[in-house]
């Protein structure tokens, strides 16, 4: 894992593999932001190069060079964080973590990098750590070999280093960083090798020393427990579902703390079941369980915190195969908590182990339930890949999670639950149909169902992500944003804990 630390010495002396500074977009071409502190030679020198090389400042260019005079690194990146908002004002804070994410992507091998954050406030110097640690990331395994590895340290230069606050910012940011590169890594484990018992084991595992306790139900204990979504969804496959509960409460314990739950659809792999994928659409099916793999990330993260809020996170694991257990449309299951649902699509497993999970969480009447899943292509259809959907069936929750998601960097549009759409689930022969043709409202409403009464009487505040779009990246990395498992809705997670102290 990379490392961070934090200096108000003159940036240019700092000796290090590489030294990044930040360009914006003018009329003109790429200019230097203000506040990197640099003396007139080196300036000239590097907008010159810059000239000649004719960079635009634009968002995801990396400008390299070498021997510029008055910087004691040998290399020098020149990152794009595109327009500036106005004249004077600060740079926005999400492109000031894409500039930095894309500057860091490209260092893997390097041991140390000079972080020089624009301009001279806080914001601006807590935006260029979270974008450079985010970056700061490669795809591991036993091919790639050492030369692939992260840069090693980071040393961020800020007129605002002793600043409290910004210490406090490096340190949620290392912690949200590790628990990014953990869901990614997860993420990118092959089916062969991540699977719902060893997922349960390896998330075990994780667990020692943080705090966090564990417990997990294997095959026998959720059909005793009326799991019946996992018990349908993992039936068709060799490799049993599994449902993993993770719980971390903190030390000092308060009458006026909140609990939230995190539920995470975790399916190690999906083929479709009986209504089998086309082979194109199943090569990116290991992704199937970020939403898991999220909430997992997400609880450990807030342990390293020590936030002062109770969480409780749901992992909900299965395989969907078209095994000789496979389930098939038409079938009823029975969902923790006794309400049935027809089945008419298997591949619209993820609403039903969510259910299961849904409904566990609102046994213990949490003040809050946010679920997160890669749940239908419907959101990636209207949102494309970046941009992820939320549903709530309270507008004050929906929108409290697209203020924290806004301000850490993730992108959310919130979708109704309209009321029209609700007779779309009823089915003659069970409490729920499984899938309708509104998928993301539909499935919103679907999810709904198993949301529970709080301590109140009142239905139990509850979000829906939908990751289905940036969950996994296919294409070619851009910003902070790596190729294959991206980590996306980690941070909104431990932003939601954190705006319930």
């Amino acid at each position: 894992m990379t490392t961070l630390k934090v200096s108000d010495r003159i940036a240019h002396e700092l000796k290090g593999d590489a030294l990044i500074l930040v360009s914006i977009q003018t009329d003109k071409g790429a200019a230097l932001a203000p506040g990197h502190g640099l003396g007139g030679e080196t300036i000239e020198h590097l907008a010159a190069a810059l000239l000649t090389l004719k960079a635009k400042g634009c968002a995801d260019e990396v400008v390299k060079l070498v021997a510029v005079p008055g910087i004691a690194a040998a290399l020098v990146l020149v990152t794009g964080a595109g327009k500036a908002p106005g004249e004077g004002a600060p740079l926005d804070a999400e492109a000031i973590r894409r500039a930095f994410g894309s500057a860091t992507r490209q260092l893997s091998g390097l041991s140390t990098a000079i972080v020089v954050a624009p301009g001279t406030g806080v914001p601006e110097a807590i935006a260029a750590a979270e974008g450079a640690i985010l970056g700061a990331f490669t795809i591991t395994s036993a091919s790639t070999g050492s030369g692939a590895a992260p840069v090693r340290s980071l040393t961020l230069v800020s007129p605002q280093a002793r600043d409290r606050g910004l210490r406090a910012a490096v340190k949620r940011a290392l912690a949200l960083g590790k628990a990014t590169t953990y869901t990614r890594d997860l993420v990118n484990q092959a089916p062969s090798d991540l699977y719902p018992a060893s997922f349960a084991a390896e998330i075990k595992k994780r667990t020692v020393g943080t705090g966090v306790k564990f417990s997990v139900l294997d095959e026998g204990a959720l059909t005793r427990g009326g799991f019946g979504g996992h018990v349908s969804v993992g039936g068709g496959s060799a490799r049993g579902p599994r449902l993993v509960t993770l719980h971390y409460e903190p030390a000092q314990k308060s009458k006026r703390q909140k609990h939230v739950a995190f539920v995470g659809k975790g399916i190690t792999f999906d083929s479709g079941g009986l209504a089998i994928k086309p082979a194109k659409s199943m090569t990116t099916m290991k992704c199937d369980m970020a939403g898991a793999a999220a909430v997992a990330s997400a609880i450990f993260a807030v342990a390293e915190l020590a936030l002062p809020v109770e969480v409780t996170a749901y992992l909900c694991l299965a395989e969907n195969m078209p095994g000789s257990g496979a389930c098939r449309p038409g079938d009823v299951v029975t969902i923790r908590g006794g309400k049935t649902v027809e089945l008419n699509n298997t591949d619209a497993e993820g609403r039903m182990v969510l259910a299961d999970g849904l409904a566990l969480a609102s046994e213990k009447k949490p003040d809050v339930i946010i679920d997160i899943a890669t749940l239908t292509g419907a959101a990636v259809a209207a949102l494309g890949d970046r941009t992820a959907a939320v549903l709530s069936n309270d507008d004050d929750l929906r929108g409290s999670v697209k203020r924290v998601a806004d301000a850490v960097g993730e992108p959310f549009w919130p979708f109704p639950l309209l009321e029209d759409i609700r007779p779309t689930l009823d089915s003659p022969v069970a409490d729920l149909l499984q899938s309708g043709p509104t998928g993301v409202i539909f499935a919103g409403w679907f999810l709904s169902e198993f949301v529970g009464s709080g301590k109140s009487g009142r239905p139990i505040p509850w979000a829906h992500l939908d990751i289905a779009g940036p969950a996994f990246n296919d294409k070619a990395p851009w910003g902070y944003t790596p190729k294959q498992g991206t980590g996306f809705g980690v941070r909104t997670l431990v932003g939601i804990a954190e705006s319930q102290v």
